[in-house]
Order: structure tokens, then sequence, then C-alpha cells
């Protein structure tokens, strides 16, 4: 169970991510359903050769929505809300994108070059340039450290010494040692050699795993109509009203924003490292991350959860891995059983690596001339964050994760907020 201070917490983010949501959707006139124009501006080229494209920038934030939240938090979301906790995932797939949008906007407004000539931009440089909030934007940036290099990074890993073990017994130290070694190689190489790793895994993983559940979809297609009535119902289940419908849309909300990160302001750290200098292509694609996370792959890990019998389970100290684990073999037998795992496996790596260059990226911020040793540092204690995550329990995690997020949400939501008549004055011209 939620702690109270958990739930406190995380009720409070759950008003503000709709009142805010809900008001840019309004104000920026529904930019969230601007489908065309999503799938031209992906295919912009960069400027430079020392950029990275629009696509490459789309790449990396979807490297890390596409992780834990999209197959594990979704299996938690059903465990612990219901399957009506879906619904509410839907509808802050569609708020979060107008949230995606604002922040990119503001991210590319306020981005600057750093000393190799890379762009380099996020929350924190709108809350220092926009808001002229030195200490809010040092907080943001401090924030993200623990959330995104000591949370997310201890989460996958997590996921995977969980993932294993569902096939094999495998003591989690040999799990985390061979990830650390995986991880050194590819954040060691530096920006671009994670902006090459995630290019190329992520859009390989998605539509393979798109595939496989499309086929369980029309091997079960006479139940999608009462699985649909199902999810709408349960989400306006009201009794009891804090058991019920507010729990409910409150564990939806928070697994949708796990997943996706519309509002946390991460996908603006990555959208601002583009040559693209126009904040409304950049948004768009932002949008379209987000609905590739919600609607297709955490959909997609919905419909095989919901159409196996996953209430006939029992698991302690659940990740969430395990239900969605056990889902797959129903389905497909011991194939199902290693695909997921090989999925979980690629997808929290990827995840790993977009969770530490969010944190460079901030430590980079934090300290205005950053040397060798800095980011050497960094890099080492990701490593051990990875042995942590890998021996820690998972139900701590995600507690101590969720509530991070929901601190992220509040800073940058907050920023967002007050920084709006930029981006409404600019969208008018």
């Amino acid at each position: 169970m939620l702690t109270i201070f958990h739930k406190l917490v995380w009720g409070a983010a759950t008003t503000l991510l709709l009142f805010v949501g809900l008001t840019f959707t309004w104000k920026l006139r529904f930019v969230q359903f601007h489908f065309r124009k999503m799938f031209r501006s992906i295919f912009e080229k960069k400027k430079d050769k020392k950029g990275v494209s629009p696509f490459e920038a789309l790449m990396i934030v979807l490297a890390g929505r596409i992780g834990v939240g999209s197959i594990a938090g979704v299996a938690l979301a059903i465990y612990l809300g219901g399957i009506g906790s879906i619904f509410w995932m839907w509808v802050m797939g569609f708020l979060s994108a107008s949230l995606a949008f604002v922040e990119t906007y503001l991210g590319v407004y306020f981005k600057e070059k750093d000393d190799n000539g890379l762009y380099k931009g996020g929350p924190s440089y709108y809350i220092e340039k926009g808001l002229k909030n030195k200490k809010l934007a040092f907080c943001y940036a401090i924030l993200v450290l623990f959330t995104n290099v000591a949370g997310f990074l201890s989460i996958q890993s997590n996921t995977i010494v969980k993932a294993v073990n569902q096939i094999y017994p495998v003591p989690p130290i040999w799990i985390a040692l061979i990830l650390m070694i995986l991880t050194a190689f590819i954040i060691f190489g530096g920006v671009k050699k994670i902006v090459a790793t995630s290019s190329k895994l992520v859009p390989f993983m998605t539509m393979v795993y798109l595939l496989v559940a499309f086929f369980v979809l029309l091997k079960n297609f006479h139940k999608i109509p009462f699985l649909v009535t199902s999810i709408i119902k349960e989400a306006f289940a009201l009794k009891p009203f804090l058991g019920g419908f507010f729990f409910t849309m409150m564990v939806g909300i928070q697994r949708g924003i796990f997943s996706n990160e519309g509002g946390l302001g991460t996908g603006a750290i990555a959208s601002s490292i583009t040559t693209e200098n126009d904040g409304r292509k950049a948004g768009y694609v932002q949008m379209l991350g987000i609905y590739i996370t919600t609607f297709l792959v955490c959909s997609a890990t919905a419909i095989v959860i919901l159409t196996s019998p996953y209430q006939t389970t029992f698991f302690s100290d659940v990740n969430g891995i395990e239900i969605t684990q056990y889902a797959f073999f129903y389905h497909f037998g011991k194939f199902g059983l290693f695909f997921i795992f090989l999925s979980i496996v690629l997808f929290s790596f990827s995840t790993i690596l977009a969770g530490y260059y969010d944190g460079e990226s901030c430590l980079k911020f934090i300290k205005k001339k950053v040397q060798k040793k800095d980011l050497f540092c960094l890099k080492v204690m990701t490593l051990f964050l990875i042995l942590w995550g890998c021996l820690s329990s998972s139900v701590k995690l995600w507690n101590f994760v969720d509530t991070l997020v929901a601190f992220l949400a509040f800073i940058n939501v907050y920023a967002l907020y007050k920084l709006r008549h930029i981006v409404y004055q600019k969208m008018k011209k």
C-alpha cells in the first residue's frame, strides 16, 4: 500500500496536472490533435553535423519513456488501482501531451550552447531565465539527478533482476555486474554514443513488441468490447470514494506520467539538444512520443494482461513485471516468457542510458564548467546505483521513485503555468 505521505503528495500532484493540462488544451486550441504537423516535424533534417535531429531526439526520449513504466508499470497500475486505472492513463496521455508541447517549446526557446558547440536546455534553464529563479532551477536539477539517475536507473535494474529470476534463479549480484559492464561501455562513449545506441534500439524494439501484442489483440478480438466497457465502468466506480474512484484515478495518472514523462520536463532536456530552433516543431515531435508510449505500448501491454487470467496470480514484493511475464506466458508459452524477458532487458537498458543522459545534462547546469573528473564521478555513481537497484526491494523503490516524480511534476508544471504567456503569444503569431 502507498504511504499516507505518498497519497497526499500524489493527490495534490494529480489536481495540479489535471488543471494545467486542461488549461493548456483549451488555450492552445487542442494542440495535441495536430497529427499531420507531428508527422511532418519528425522528418526535419538537422541543421549541422554537431547537432541532433528531431528524430534522434525523439528516440532519446522514447528510450527513457518506453521502459519499465510501459511494461511493468502498466501491470502495477492494474494490480493496485484495478482496470479502471487504464482509462485514467489514457486521459493523462492526452493532457500530458499539451504539457509536453509547452515544456518542449520553452526548452527550445531558452536553450543555449555549451563550450563544445552543443545545445543544452530544459526546465532548469527556463526556470532560471524565464522565472528568474536560480534557487528553484537548482532544486529541479538536483531533483532530476536523484529521480532519473538514482530512481529510474534503480527501477530498471531491479526489473531486469525480477525478469531474469522468473525464468531461472540467478544471484542478483551477477546480473548487476553484467548490467554495469554494458552500461559503462555506452556512457563512457559520450552523448553521441548514447544517441546512436538509442536511435537503433528503440524503433526496432517498439515495432516487434507492438506486433506481438497485435497478434494477441486479433486472437482475442471478441473480448475487446467487453474489456473497454469494463475499463470505463471501473474508472468511475464511486464506492468507496477514496479506495475506488479517486484512488483508481490517482494510480492511473501516476503510472501514465511515469511512463510518458509528460509534464516532468525531462522530454524538454532531450529536445533542447536538437539544432531545431522552432519550438512548435520540437513540441509536435514530443507529443508524438507521448502517444507512441501511452496509446500504443502501454495499451498493448494492458491488452495482453487483461486477456489473460492474471487475477489468479499472487506475488510478494510486486514489481509488476511478474504479472506481465505471466500474461505473455499464458498467450505464448515459453516463447512469451523469453520474449518479454528480452523486451524488458532491452527497454530497461535504453532507459538507463536516457536516465544517465538527463543526469549529465543537469550536472552541466549545476556546475557551469564541468570537468572530465566530474563526469567520471557521475558515471561511476550511475554504475553503483544500478547495483543498488538490483539488490533492493521493488515496493520500496517504486514508492521512492513515485514520490520524487510527484515533486518533479510540481516544480515543472508550476514553471510551465507561470511562463504560459510566452507560448500563447508565439502561437498566436
